[in-house]
Formats: C-alpha cells, structure tokens, sequence
C-alpha cells in the first residue's frame, strides 16, 4: 500500500526521532510512504489567526500536490493532521470560500477538486493494516510495559470519526496487541498547553506537571504520544517541573511509532531512541527479546 507523506516542519527539525520512527515502521509492514515533492508549512494557527483565507490557501497547496498523485495523506504531526483535516472539510462544505482558495492556487498552476483523504499513521495502521496483522509481525512483545496512551487535545477534536473525542482507543488497542499493559489514563485527552510554555510558563508547566502526575500515580512506566509538542513539553521541561513541584518525574516520552517500533523488531538507532531525552533502558530491559 502507497501513501502520499507530508511530514511538517517539525518532523524535518526538532522530531525528526517521529519521522524516521514513523517510516520505520511503515516499512517493517510493508507500507510505502511518498514524501509530497515541493511541501510547505501547513499554515498551522498562526496564519489562522492572521487571515483564514491566506491560511487555508496555504493548507491547501499541499492538498491539491497530493491529489495530482491519486493517494491518501498521511501526516504524522497532531496540528499539521488537524490544519490539512480542518482545511479539507471546510472546503467540502463551503463553495464560497472553495472558489476563492482554487483561484489562489492557480496562480501557482494547481487546482483543488477536494478529492483527497486526510489521514494519521495511527489510523491506518489500525484500520489498514490491522492489530492481527501487527500483532503477528511482534518481535519484542511488551508484556509486562505499562503504558499511558496520551492522544493530547487536537487529533480527535472536534469530532472527526478518527477516534472517541472524550475517550479515544486506537492507541490503547494498538500497544495492547503487541502485549503492553494500557493504564487507566484520565487525561489522556488534555491539553499540554502547547506554545503557552514559551508565552505564558507557570500555567504550562502545570499543565504538564498534572499530565505526567496522573500517569505515573497509575502506574504508567512511559507516555507514548502522537503529537511533536506534547513530547517536548512532558520530557523537556521534566527538570523545571521537578525544580518547580518538588517532584521526581523522570518518566520516557515516545512517540507512539518508536515503542511500536521496538516491539516490531526495528533498530534502536532507525527509530530515533537515542535523541530523546529521557532513556527507556529500563523498559528494553524487561522486553522479552525473541528466542
């Protein structure tokens, strides 16, 4: 199966651990993904803020790349998935402003029919290649690894038939067939804070301090995510949040391809471990390895 690739400017700088996680995995089961030649920034809520317009047409000059190549899109990052998704069901629904955004974009000799499908990697693992399949292909399974799946406040909001927008499970059962122990997660769907933590620190740090708190009062010996802000905030401000509650947090935060990964086989260095932050040694260390 061939998938259309936008990775997002995050994924090509500070995550790029999520990228090259991301594609590994993909490439263990078999899956294509085509980088959009030409990419640019999703538009993200910046420019959403500045004028919808000039956001939208800037959202929609990768859409219309991906829709001359006849496959879905693919993007990892949660706020490049939501923008493309907002951007394409807003264009579906409103003609006014779809004619606007089809004139702009002939002027750089695209067009935009609507006719492409947004998607997340974790979606289409699920649904495209399915947990017996995942489970099948399990090198290093994970029994006996408690996780907290944490989907953050944009991927499943609003509603957009991704997930459960309250109680999402597509994490849950994903590392469940690959033998973790999923634990009982309340704020699985809270918000970070996001870019709060460069503007407004002592709420967003917090915030954080209240996320990494319910996970590891449950038990939780990692926190896997999809989104490339909430893992810099859980693990990089762990210090400040420490020095500032007076906790001892020292919990792994990976992206959900690269424990994915690990337990489909992939290499430590092919799935990014060694750029994070905060080591999973103790994890690898109770993974059974294969005989």
């Amino acid at each position: 199966m061939k998938y259309s690739y936008y990775p997002g400017c995050s994924l090509e700088s500070s995550s790029k651990n999520y990228d090259r996680s991301v594609q590994a995995v993909y490439d263990t089961l078999g899956l294509e993904l085509i980088e959009l030649d030409d990419w640019n920034c999703c538009g993200a809520t910046y420019y959403m803020s500045i004028k919808e317009t000039i956001s939208l047409v800037f959202s929609a000059r990768n859409l219309a790349i991906a829709e001359s190549l006849g496959r879905d899109l693919v993007a990892p990052c949660s706020s490049c998935y939501t923008i493309l998704y907002k951007t394409n069901k807003l264009l579906n629904e409103n003609p006014i402003m779809r004619a606007k955004v089809r004139q702009a974009l002939k002027r750089d000799g695209l067009d935009y029919q609507s006719g492409v499908q947004v998607r997340h990697p974790l979606e289409v693992l699920v649904n495209d290649v399915g947990l017996e399949k995942i489970s099948l292909e399990t090198r290093r399974h994970l029994e006996g690894i408690k996780v907290a799946p944490y989907y953050g406040c944009q991927i499943v909001r609003p509603e957009r038939g991704l997930d459960d927008c309250e109680n999402p499970r597509l994490m849950d059962e994903l590392f469940a067939s690959v033998g973790a122990e999923i634990v009982n997660f309340p704020m699985k769907v809270r918000c970070c804070g996001g870019m709060l933590m460069t503007t407004y620190p002592d709420v967003a740090l917090k915030l954080n301090k209240e996320l990494l708190e319910s996970a590891t009062v449950n038990g939780a010996e990692c926190i896997v995510t999809t989104c490339p802000l909430c893992q810099i905030n859980l693990e990089g401000y762990q210090k400040k949040i420490n020095a500032r509650f007076h906790t001892n947090f020292r919990i792994p935060i990976l992206f959900f391809s690269q424990l994915l990964g690990w337990a489909l086989g992939c290499d430590p260095d092919a799935l990014g471990l060694n750029q994070n932050l905060i080591g999973f040694s103790k994890i690898k260390q109770k993974v059974l390895q294969p005989a």
